[in-house]
Protein backbone atom coordinates (compact mmCIF):
# COMPACT_ATOMS: atom_id res chain seq x y z
CA UNK A 1 0.00 0.00 0.00
CA UNK A 2 2.64 2.45 0.75
CA UNK A 3 4.58 1.65 -2.83
CA UNK A 4 1.44 2.63 -4.42
CA UNK A 5 0.66 6.13 -2.38
CA UNK A 6 4.38 6.79 -2.89
CA UNK A 7 4.01 5.86 -6.86
CA UNK A 8 1.02 7.87 -7.32
CA UNK A 9 2.35 10.97 -5.46
CA UNK A 10 5.76 11.01 -7.35
CA UNK A 11 3.01 11.15 -10.42
CA UNK A 12 1.34 13.77 -9.51
CA UNK A 13 4.06 15.57 -8.47
CA UNK A 14 5.68 15.16 -12.02
CA UNK A 15 2.43 16.11 -14.14
CA UNK A 16 2.81 19.14 -15.71
CA UNK A 17 -0.37 20.53 -18.23
CA UNK A 18 -0.73 23.78 -20.84
CA UNK A 19 -4.71 23.36 -21.90
CA UNK A 20 -7.77 22.41 -19.82
CA UNK A 21 -8.17 19.17 -21.67
CA UNK A 22 -4.71 18.21 -19.68
CA UNK A 23 -5.96 19.71 -16.46
CA UNK A 24 -8.88 17.32 -17.24
CA UNK A 25 -7.39 14.14 -17.93
CA UNK A 26 -5.42 15.09 -14.28
CA UNK A 27 -8.35 15.26 -12.73
CA UNK A 28 -9.93 12.02 -14.15
CA UNK A 29 -6.36 10.01 -13.54
CA UNK A 30 -6.33 11.14 -9.80
CA UNK A 31 -9.12 12.66 -7.82
CA UNK A 32 -12.44 11.62 -9.71
CA UNK A 33 -14.54 8.78 -8.41
CA UNK A 34 -13.23 6.32 -10.40
CA UNK A 35 -9.65 8.01 -10.44
CA UNK A 36 -6.48 6.46 -8.51
CA UNK A 37 -6.60 7.88 -4.90
CA UNK A 38 -10.63 6.51 -4.84
CA UNK A 39 -9.10 3.44 -6.32
CA UNK A 40 -6.66 3.01 -3.12
CA UNK A 41 -9.44 4.28 -0.91
CA UNK A 42 -11.56 1.34 -1.83
CA UNK A 43 -8.52 -1.28 -0.81
CA UNK A 44 -8.56 -0.13 2.85
CA UNK A 45 -10.95 -2.09 3.69
CA UNK A 46 -8.26 -5.26 2.77
CA UNK A 47 -5.93 -3.82 5.58
CA UNK A 48 -5.12 -5.34 8.52
CA UNK A 49 -7.60 -3.16 11.53
CA UNK A 50 -3.91 -2.16 13.88
CA UNK A 51 -2.69 -0.89 10.28
CA UNK A 52 -5.74 1.33 8.79
CA UNK A 53 -5.44 4.58 10.78
CA UNK A 54 -1.76 4.97 9.87
CA UNK A 55 -3.00 4.05 5.89
CA UNK A 56 -5.74 6.28 5.97
CA UNK A 57 -4.12 9.29 7.69
CA UNK A 58 -1.83 8.44 4.12
CA UNK A 59 -4.83 8.58 1.80
CA UNK A 60 -5.92 11.85 3.10
CA UNK A 61 -2.60 14.02 2.58
CA UNK A 62 -2.68 11.79 -1.01
CA UNK A 63 -6.20 12.96 -1.72
CA UNK A 64 -5.20 16.89 -0.22
CA UNK A 65 -1.67 16.99 -2.03
CA UNK A 66 -3.71 16.06 -5.69
CA UNK A 67 -6.29 18.72 -5.08
CA UNK A 68 -3.40 21.33 -4.56
CA UNK A 69 -1.68 20.24 -7.30
CA UNK A 70 -4.88 20.48 -9.72
CA UNK A 71 -5.50 23.82 -8.00
CA UNK A 72 -2.27 24.94 -9.16
CA UNK A 73 -2.61 23.58 -12.61
CA UNK A 74 -6.03 25.35 -12.86
CA UNK A 75 -4.51 28.80 -11.73
CA UNK A 76 -1.52 28.62 -14.21
CA UNK A 77 -3.82 27.65 -17.54
CA UNK A 78 -5.82 30.46 -16.95
CA UNK A 79 -2.79 32.97 -16.60
CA UNK A 80 -1.47 31.76 -20.18
CA UNK A 81 -4.60 31.90 -21.32
CA UNK A 82 -4.80 35.91 -20.05
CA UNK A 83 -1.32 36.51 -21.91
CA UNK A 84 1.26 35.37 -19.41
CA UNK A 85 2.64 35.96 -15.92
CA UNK A 86 1.26 39.28 -14.45
CA UNK A 87 4.48 39.79 -12.84
CA UNK A 88 6.35 39.40 -16.49
CA UNK A 89 4.57 40.92 -18.97
CA UNK A 90 5.38 40.28 -22.64
CA UNK A 91 6.61 44.10 -23.56
CA UNK A 92 7.01 43.07 -26.96
CA UNK A 93 3.16 42.91 -27.74
CA UNK A 94 1.27 45.69 -29.68
CA UNK A 95 -0.69 47.85 -27.00
CA UNK A 96 -4.60 47.34 -27.68
CA UNK A 97 -6.32 51.13 -27.27
CA UNK A 98 -9.33 51.32 -25.03
CA UNK A 99 -12.78 51.76 -26.70
CA UNK A 100 -14.07 55.42 -26.18
CA UNK A 101 -16.99 56.84 -26.80
CA UNK A 102 -17.89 60.13 -27.96
CA UNK A 103 -20.53 62.18 -29.03
CA UNK A 104 -23.74 61.09 -31.11
CA UNK A 105 -23.45 63.06 -34.18
CA UNK A 106 -27.35 63.68 -33.68
CA UNK A 107 -26.51 65.14 -30.17
CA UNK A 108 -23.40 66.93 -31.86
CA UNK A 109 -26.12 68.75 -34.40
CA UNK A 110 -28.99 69.88 -32.24
CA UNK A 111 -26.16 71.10 -29.70
CA UNK A 112 -24.85 73.14 -32.96
CA UNK A 113 -28.44 74.58 -33.76
CA UNK A 114 -29.18 75.12 -30.24
CA UNK A 115 -25.67 77.51 -30.20
CA UNK A 116 -26.35 79.28 -32.94
CA UNK A 117 -30.40 79.95 -32.03
CA UNK A 118 -29.03 80.88 -28.46
CA UNK A 119 -26.87 83.66 -29.80
CA UNK A 120 -29.43 85.51 -31.10
CA UNK A 121 -31.86 85.60 -27.86
CA UNK A 122 -33.90 82.11 -27.93
CA UNK A 123 -33.78 80.28 -24.88
CA UNK A 124 -34.66 76.31 -24.38
CA UNK A 125 -37.81 75.65 -23.58
CA UNK A 126 -38.74 71.29 -23.32
CA UNK A 127 -41.96 69.65 -22.75
CA UNK A 128 -43.94 66.01 -22.37
CA UNK A 129 -43.45 63.44 -24.80
CA UNK A 130 -46.76 62.65 -24.12
CA UNK A 131 -49.20 65.11 -25.20
CA UNK A 132 -53.03 65.90 -24.95
CA UNK A 133 -55.05 66.28 -27.74
CA UNK A 134 -55.29 69.89 -27.14
CA UNK A 135 -51.63 70.96 -27.08
CA UNK A 136 -51.08 67.99 -29.56
CA UNK A 137 -53.41 69.55 -32.35
CA UNK A 138 -56.44 71.64 -31.21
CA UNK A 139 -54.72 74.52 -30.09
CA UNK A 140 -52.25 74.61 -33.33
CA UNK A 141 -55.30 75.04 -35.31
CA UNK A 142 -56.15 71.13 -35.80
CA UNK A 143 -60.02 71.03 -35.47
CA UNK A 144 -61.64 67.47 -34.59
CA UNK A 145 -61.83 65.56 -38.21
CA UNK A 146 -60.06 68.18 -40.35
CA UNK A 147 -58.08 66.71 -43.15
CA UNK A 148 -55.26 68.65 -41.46
CA UNK A 149 -54.49 66.24 -39.29
CA UNK A 150 -53.84 63.21 -41.88
CA UNK A 151 -50.89 64.98 -42.21
CA UNK A 152 -49.69 63.29 -38.48
CA UNK A 153 -49.48 59.87 -38.57
CA UNK A 154 -49.89 59.80 -34.47
CA UNK A 155 -49.55 57.03 -32.44
CA UNK A 156 -52.56 57.10 -29.86
CA UNK A 157 -52.74 55.65 -26.26
CA UNK A 158 -55.05 53.19 -26.48
CA UNK A 159 -56.95 53.24 -23.63
CA UNK A 160 -57.34 56.88 -24.01
CA UNK A 161 -57.37 58.70 -27.55
CA UNK A 162 -57.28 61.92 -26.60
CA UNK A 163 -53.61 60.71 -25.66
CA UNK A 164 -50.64 60.79 -28.21
CA UNK A 165 -46.66 60.34 -28.55
CA UNK A 166 -46.45 63.94 -29.59
CA UNK A 167 -45.99 64.29 -33.62
CA UNK A 168 -43.85 67.52 -33.28
CA UNK A 169 -42.36 69.45 -30.31
CA UNK A 170 -44.72 72.21 -31.07
CA UNK A 171 -46.80 71.18 -28.57
CA UNK A 172 -43.95 72.85 -26.43
CA UNK A 173 -44.71 76.02 -27.95
CA UNK A 174 -48.25 75.93 -26.96
CA UNK A 175 -47.15 75.42 -23.40
CA UNK A 176 -44.75 78.44 -23.37
CA UNK A 177 -47.49 80.75 -24.65
CA UNK A 178 -50.08 79.61 -22.25
CA UNK A 179 -47.42 79.97 -19.34
CA UNK A 180 -45.91 83.27 -20.97
CA UNK A 181 -46.78 86.54 -21.79
CA UNK A 182 -44.94 88.14 -24.94
CA UNK A 183 -42.09 88.71 -25.91
CA UNK A 184 -41.71 85.40 -26.08
CA UNK A 185 -38.30 83.86 -28.24
CA UNK A 186 -37.91 80.19 -27.75
CA UNK A 187 -36.39 77.12 -29.30
CA UNK A 188 -37.83 73.27 -28.62
CA UNK A 189 -35.29 70.67 -29.79
CA UNK A 190 -36.79 67.57 -28.86
CA UNK A 191 -37.83 63.80 -29.69
CA UNK A 192 -40.94 63.26 -31.53
CA UNK A 193 -43.15 59.99 -32.75
CA UNK A 194 -44.80 59.58 -36.15
CA UNK A 195 -46.48 56.10 -37.11
CA UNK A 196 -44.39 55.54 -40.61
CA UNK A 197 -42.23 52.46 -42.17
CA UNK A 198 -38.65 52.70 -40.83
CA UNK A 199 -36.98 53.38 -44.14
CA UNK A 200 -33.63 55.22 -45.77
CA UNK A 201 -35.37 58.31 -45.58
CA UNK A 202 -37.67 57.99 -42.69
CA UNK A 203 -38.45 56.83 -39.18
CA UNK A 204 -41.07 56.89 -36.43
CA UNK A 205 -38.49 58.27 -33.91
CA UNK A 206 -36.51 60.82 -34.74
CA UNK A 207 -35.69 64.59 -33.40
CA UNK A 208 -37.00 68.13 -33.75
CA UNK A 209 -36.00 71.45 -33.32
CA UNK A 210 -38.81 74.07 -33.36
CA UNK A 211 -38.48 78.10 -32.58
CA UNK A 212 -41.22 80.79 -31.94
CA UNK A 213 -40.86 84.40 -31.38
CA UNK A 214 -43.79 86.15 -30.44
CA UNK A 215 -43.50 90.08 -29.84
CA UNK A 216 -45.01 93.43 -31.29
CA UNK A 217 -44.64 94.18 -34.76
CA UNK A 218 -42.99 90.95 -35.51
CA UNK A 219 -43.37 90.21 -39.43
CA UNK A 220 -42.11 88.06 -42.32
CA UNK A 221 -38.80 89.69 -42.92
CA UNK A 222 -37.82 89.02 -39.96
CA UNK A 223 -38.19 84.85 -39.76
CA UNK A 224 -36.57 85.32 -43.31
CA UNK A 225 -33.59 86.95 -41.63
CA UNK A 226 -33.90 84.58 -38.91
CA UNK A 227 -33.50 81.36 -41.21
CA UNK A 228 -30.77 83.21 -43.29
CA UNK A 229 -28.41 83.51 -40.67
CA UNK A 230 -29.06 79.80 -39.08
CA UNK A 231 -28.34 78.59 -42.54
CA UNK A 232 -25.18 80.13 -43.16
CA UNK A 233 -23.99 79.94 -39.64
CA UNK A 234 -24.70 75.62 -40.10
CA UNK A 235 -23.75 75.35 -43.71
CA UNK A 236 -21.37 77.70 -44.84
CA UNK A 237 -21.62 81.57 -46.20
CA UNK A 238 -22.28 80.98 -49.66
CA UNK A 239 -25.06 78.28 -49.19
CA UNK A 240 -28.07 80.09 -50.78
CA UNK A 241 -31.84 79.80 -49.10
CA UNK A 242 -35.10 79.87 -50.69
CA UNK A 243 -38.80 79.91 -49.64
CA UNK A 244 -41.57 78.21 -51.26
CA UNK A 245 -45.36 78.60 -50.62
CA UNK A 246 -46.93 75.96 -48.59
CA UNK A 247 -49.58 75.12 -46.14
CA UNK A 248 -49.47 74.59 -42.11
CA UNK A 249 -52.43 74.56 -40.08
CA UNK A 250 -50.93 76.80 -37.37
CA UNK A 251 -49.17 79.67 -39.88
CA UNK A 252 -50.54 81.77 -42.00
CA UNK A 253 -48.48 82.29 -44.41
CA UNK A 254 -46.77 79.21 -44.44
CA UNK A 255 -43.53 78.54 -46.15
CA UNK A 256 -40.74 75.30 -46.98
CA UNK A 257 -37.34 76.39 -46.76
CA UNK A 258 -34.96 75.42 -49.26
CA UNK A 259 -31.22 75.16 -49.29
CA UNK A 260 -28.56 75.35 -52.37
CA UNK A 261 -27.32 71.46 -52.29
CA UNK A 262 -24.06 70.98 -50.15
CA UNK A 263 -23.24 67.60 -51.94
CA UNK A 264 -23.52 68.78 -55.52
CA UNK A 265 -23.18 72.72 -55.43
CA UNK A 266 -26.71 73.13 -56.85
CA UNK A 267 -25.64 71.72 -60.00
CA UNK A 268 -27.75 68.24 -58.90
CA UNK A 269 -27.22 65.06 -57.73
CA UNK A 270 -29.44 61.84 -56.41
CA UNK A 271 -29.61 63.87 -53.11
CA UNK A 272 -31.40 66.79 -54.28
CA UNK A 273 -33.11 65.22 -57.07
CA UNK A 274 -31.08 66.81 -60.02
CA UNK A 275 -32.57 70.35 -58.82
CA UNK A 276 -29.82 71.63 -57.22
CA UNK A 277 -31.88 72.32 -53.87
CA UNK A 278 -32.93 70.28 -50.44
CA UNK A 279 -35.44 71.23 -48.20
CA UNK A 280 -34.93 71.60 -44.29
CA UNK A 281 -37.78 72.14 -42.85
CA UNK A 282 -40.94 74.74 -42.64
CA UNK A 283 -41.29 78.40 -41.29
CA UNK A 284 -44.42 80.67 -41.04
CA UNK A 285 -46.26 83.55 -39.54
CA UNK A 286 -47.84 82.19 -36.18
CA UNK A 287 -51.77 82.10 -36.90
CA UNK A 288 -53.83 84.49 -35.24
CA UNK A 289 -56.02 81.25 -34.20
CA UNK A 290 -53.22 79.70 -32.50
CA UNK A 291 -52.20 82.79 -30.56
CA UNK A 292 -56.07 83.63 -29.44
CA UNK A 293 -56.08 79.96 -28.20
CA UNK A 294 -53.46 80.53 -26.10
CA UNK A 295 -54.76 83.75 -24.45
CA UNK A 296 -52.58 86.08 -26.22
CA UNK A 297 -54.29 89.10 -28.53
CA UNK A 298 -53.95 88.53 -32.09
CA UNK A 299 -54.34 92.41 -32.71
CA UNK A 300 -51.50 93.45 -30.64
CA UNK A 301 -49.11 90.86 -30.99
CA UNK A 302 -47.88 88.80 -34.05
CA UNK A 303 -45.03 86.37 -34.47
CA UNK A 304 -43.28 83.20 -37.01
CA UNK A 305 -42.75 79.74 -35.78
CA UNK A 306 -39.94 77.77 -37.39
CA UNK A 307 -39.28 73.75 -37.62
CA UNK A 308 -36.58 71.63 -38.39
CA UNK A 309 -35.41 67.65 -38.71
CA UNK A 310 -32.21 67.18 -36.62
CA UNK A 311 -31.29 63.94 -38.62
CA UNK A 312 -32.06 65.91 -42.03
CA UNK A 313 -29.67 68.55 -40.86
CA UNK A 314 -27.07 65.58 -39.79
CA UNK A 315 -27.36 63.80 -43.42
CA UNK A 316 -26.94 67.46 -45.32
CA UNK A 317 -23.69 68.18 -43.02
CA UNK A 318 -22.29 64.92 -43.34
CA UNK A 319 -23.97 63.86 -46.78
CA UNK A 320 -25.17 60.60 -45.15
CA UNK A 321 -27.47 58.61 -47.30
CA UNK A 322 -29.63 56.20 -44.98
CA UNK A 323 -31.43 57.58 -41.91
CA UNK A 324 -31.33 54.33 -39.98
CA UNK A 325 -26.77 54.79 -39.42
CA UNK A 326 -28.02 56.31 -36.61
CA UNK A 327 -30.24 54.40 -34.55
CA UNK A 328 -28.36 50.80 -35.18
CA UNK A 329 -25.41 51.63 -32.84
CA UNK A 330 -22.83 50.56 -35.39
CA UNK A 331 -19.38 51.56 -34.04
CA UNK A 332 -18.07 51.80 -37.51
CA UNK A 333 -20.41 54.90 -38.40
CA UNK A 334 -20.57 55.97 -35.07
CA UNK A 335 -16.53 56.87 -34.87
CA UNK A 336 -16.21 58.88 -37.90
CA UNK A 337 -17.53 61.51 -35.68
CA UNK A 338 -15.44 60.82 -32.65
CA UNK A 339 -13.36 64.65 -33.90
CA UNK A 340 -16.60 66.58 -34.74
CA UNK A 341 -15.81 69.82 -34.12
CA UNK A 342 -19.53 70.61 -32.29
Amino acid sequence: MKEKVKHIKEQIQSFSASSKKEIEEFRLKFISKKGDITNLFTELKNVPPEEKKEYGQLLNELKNFAKEKFQTLLEKTKKDEAGGNDEFPDLTLPPSADGIGSTHPITATRNKIVSIFEKIGFNISEGPEIEDDWHNFSALNFPPNHPAREMQDTFFIEKDPDITLRTHTSSVQVRVMESQKPPIRTLSPGRVFRNEAISARAHCVFHQVEGLYVDENVSFVDLKQTIYHFVKEMFGKNTKVRFRPSFFPFTEPSAEVDISCNICGGDGCNICKHSGWVEIGGAGMVDPNVLENCKIDPDKFTGFAFGMGVERITMLKYQISDLRLFTENDLRFLEQFRHVGF
